[in-house]
């Protein structure tokens, strides 16, 4: 079968993809920048093809995508203003449904959220009207609406992971003791790829949700006990939402927007309709305990698939990255280092590969957290977003404080591009070159200011940097990995 695999350099679409393949399905994946497309691994499958398109765009202009049997609608926007929710992803389904309305197609599948109360957070609304939008159209349309996904890289998985690793003692908002029905992120693909094309579930509606009801206090409790933590929770009533967000914020990995939408959701229960559809599909239900346990055997395996920090939501700005690919010149200052590798370059690869997260960045690693903490008390991204992967970074991934522009590792050139708060634009770019028969690093660093306080930044760091860079290049070099 053809299918149509939107959102699919996602936290999910990541993951459906391959199980997609395995059925023997062709897959159209629908991206908006064909750049944050991985080209290794199952991603060279001949059973995958890539449609470029952004359906934010006020004129998509006429598209041929060919017949289609089935599409995934996995789009979701997280809008700097929390108010964009609703028209933004209004707008990207009424756009979706004319890409595809003439395909032939049979069939709609969406994920969206549990939505069963009636004072709905703008987040949950929007996925709502997300439903309302596909099911207005003349395609069969199955909603799946979760509720918190739980997996290796998940923003519920991640934000938990961080107040518990961190917190011997957490005063938490009154929120905590909201109801809840996480479910693992294995049972959401299971969904995901069971209904494809079962008519008896068209033009239907599924909430989705693991075996067991808990508030988020019982969640974080049994994660420190899975973790063989011990962890005290205190719950106050005077927390404001807007304490709660800057709580999570300062705490956790998450930017200040995201953390004020997740706290808007979480006060309101997330608790599925009981329907049929596991036992139907012949789905076990996995427990908390199981899916945070098949969470951590990902992370210790160094193959955790995707994270919710890929996301250009796990920013303070929506960049799109073909602003920022080509690095600018005029009115720039720079930053340039060459050294030549006297080594084995495809370790200097492997050393540039491996950069930032756990790793960290090579020199005075000291300073670089310094300047992650001084970021998120501006508030920025910081630090703590680290890496998805120990040792592969594609287009589109986070590193830190960075996001990954490209990332050509056989042509040896890694280009980043800042999310941390600046009084204007920076790049930092690794390439290897080769000249008279040697081979040498190239490191440049790149900062576009803006105004005067741009220009002054730029010249009270420039001490650092001789220190940081210097460093950074040489060790690259020379970094040996302990066998």
């Amino acid at each position: 079968m053809r299918i149509l695999l939107t959102g699919a350099t996602g936290y999910i679409g990541k993951r459906l993809l391959p199980v997609l393949l395995q059925n023997g399905h062709q897959v159209i994946c629908c991206v908006r920048d064909k750049g944050r497309f991985p080209t290794e691994g199952i991603y060279t499958h001949a059973g995958i093809s890539v449609f470029e398109i952004d359906f934010l765009n006020e004129h998509i202009g006429p598209q041929t995508l060919g017949n289609l049997d089935a599409a995934y609608y996995l789009i979701h926007s997280m809008s700097s203003k929390s108010g964009d929710f609703e028209k933004m992803e209004t707008f990207s389904a009424q756009n979706f449904v004319k890409l595809v309305e003439n395909t032939g197609i049979k069939q709609i599948i969406y994920l969206g959220g549990i939505a069963n109360g009636d004072n709905l957070s703008k987040h949950l609304s929007s996925r709502k009207k997300v439903e309302q939008v596909l099911t207005d159209s003349n395609i069969p349309v199955t909603a799946i609406r979760a509720g918190i996904i739980v997996g290796s890289g998940s923003a519920s998985f991640e934000i938990i992971r961080d107040l518990v690793e961190k917190l011997p003692v957490m005063i938490t908002p009154k929120w905590l003791n909201t109801k809840s029905q996480p479910i693992a992120i294995r049972n959401i693909l299971e969904y995901l790829s069971g209904v494809l094309l079962k008519e008896e579930t068209f033009n239907r509606s599924f909430d989705v949700g693991g075996p067991q009801i808990l508030t988020y206090k019982q969640m974080l409790m049994q994660f420190a006990e899975i973790r063989g933590l011990k962890r005290f929770i205190i719950s106050v009533p005077v927390m404001t939402p807007r304490l709660s967000s800057y709580w999570l914020y300062f705490v956790t990995s998450t930017s200040f927007k995201l953390a004020s939408n997740l706290v808007n959701s979480m006060k309101v229960e997330v608790i599925a309709r009981e329907n049929d559809l596991a036992e139907h599909l012949g789905i076990k239900l996995l427990t908390y305990r199981e899916s945070v346990a098949l969470a951590f055997q990902k992370i210790e395996q160094n193959n955790v698939v995707s994270s919710w920090k890929d996301s250009f939501v796990s920013s303070y700005v929506s960049n799109y990255m073909l602003e920022h690919i080509r690095i600018p010149k005029a009115g720039c200052f720079t930053d340039k280092r060459q050294k030549e590798i006297p080594g084995d370059i495809d370790q200097v690869i492997k050393n540039i590969w491996s950069i930032g997260g756990g790793r960290g960045w090579y020199y005075g690693n000291w300073m670089w957290k310094l300047r992650g903490f001084m970021d998120k008390m501006f508030g920025g991204v910081g630090l703590r977003r680290g890496r998805t992967n120990a040792h592969s970074i594609n287009s589109g991934d986070t590193l830190d404080f960075w996001r990954v522009l490209a990332a050509d590792k056989p042509n040896g050139r890694l280009l980043l591009y800042a999310e941390m708060k600046l009084p204007g634009e920076a790049w930092l770019e690794f390439k290897i070159v080769r000249k008279d028969n040697k081979n040498f690093l190239h490191q440049t660093a790149t900062f576009r200011p803006k105004g005067l306080l741009g220009r002054l930044y730029w010249y009270s760091v420039l001490p650092f940097h001789f220190f940081v860079f210097e460093g950074m290049v040489n060790n690259l070099i020379r970094f040996q990995e302990r066998g």
